[in-house]
């Protein structure tokens, strides 16, 4: 197994990004990861990486499961440039098109704002939810107020564990059983790998989510296994291990002094100065930018937007704003 993710594994880190999986692996082999086949798309402000896993093998080596991630990269996410935000949202409602356009226009959509709405860098999820437009109780009791197009959605925000008392994917199943969901689609915060991709990156993946993953918090599985219906998760990184960043700072230190005997990074004592470090905190600390709050709720407007989109493509800009607003 690969030097670093044999570390990060040892701190009890999953990646989240499948597309860091893939960068850690190939940077210290050189070569493409049995198995990974990767496609790319570019536009003005977005570059798109599609990472096919499609053999088991390279499930074990990448510690993500067979299927597609879809990872959306957009730097200029982190400034104020709403037009070019409006383009990485039809971006990423083009990318979402590809799952939802092949079902039939009856199907019922759940929307699942995944997270705590109490800790900012956890309250993407429910925020999405906020700004999506629901429309399953329109088809029930007033279906004279739909327009030509819009599919039947509903939504919720489960909560967390620790103020429901509930496992998220319990409350879930719940609904699926009420609403028979064709698709479910599911939004959470990630971990990162990198500082530079928090809130400027968006995967979708295929192949559904387990909350808290990222930062060693393993909640139950969210995914076709657990739910009977296909799950598409999209995820933003909000945070980053700090564990993560205190072995990356090491490794720039020797690159720069030349301080090290072996020009590589010894892992093992990088990851026990690291661990001493973070001991009072029992070796599990996250860290987030302080414009966290900014910038989730760019994020949030950004994903809704897509999702909106993608769902009821035929609505104009009026029309969200009235069925949003009433």
């Amino acid at each position: 197994m690969p030097k670093v993710m044999d570390m990060l594994r040892s701190w009890g880190i999953s990646l989240d990004l499948a597309l860091e999986a893939r960068e850690i692996v190939r940077g210290e082999t050189g070569e493409e990861i049995p198995g990974v086949r990767v496609d790319r798309e570019s536009y003005p402000h977005a570059e798109v990486t599609i990472v096919h896993i499609v053999e088991k093998a390279a499930e074990s080596i990448m510690g993500k499961p067979v299927g597609t991630y879809i990872t959306i990269e957009a730097p200029v996410l982190r400034e104020n440039v709403p037009h070019a935000h409006h383009e990485v949202s039809q971006v990423l409602a083009r990318m979402l098109g590809r799952y939802i356009s092949p079902l039939p226009r009856e199907a019922v959509i759940l929307l699942v704002g995944l997270g705590n709405w109490r800790a900012t860098p956890d309250a993407l999820g429910p925020k999405v939810v906020e700004l999506s437009l629901v429309t399953r109780h329109l088809f029930q009791y007033a279906p004279h107020e739909l327009k030509e197009g819009m599919r039947v959605v509903c939504a919720l925000a489960p909560g967390v564990l620790g103020l429901t008392g509930i496992e998220t994917a319990e409350i879930i199943r719940g609904v699926v059983e009420k609403t028979a969901p064709s698709l479910i689609i599911a939004v959470d915060s990630l971990a990162a790998r990198s500082v530079t991709r928090i809130c400027t990156t968006i995967q979708i993946a295929d192949t559904g989510i387990n909350p808290g993953s990222g930062i060693g918090n393993r909640r139950a599985a969210i995914n076709r296994e657990t739910m009977g219906v296909p799950v598409l998760a999209i995820g933003v990184p909000t945070v980053v291990h700090a564990a993560v960043i205190g072995q990356d700072t090491i490794s720039t230190y020797l690159e720069l002094v030349k301080a090290a005997i072996n020009p590589s990074l010894n892992y093992h004592l990088a990851r026990q100065a690291v661990e001493k470090v973070l001991a009072p905190f029992g070796g599990n600390l996250t860290v987030t930018p302080k414009e966290i709050d900014t910038l989730i709720v760019r994020m949030a407007k950004v994903i809704a937007g897509a999702i909106n989109l993608a769902l009821h493509p035929a609505l104009t800009a009026d029309d969200y704003s009235y069925y949003l607003e009433h």
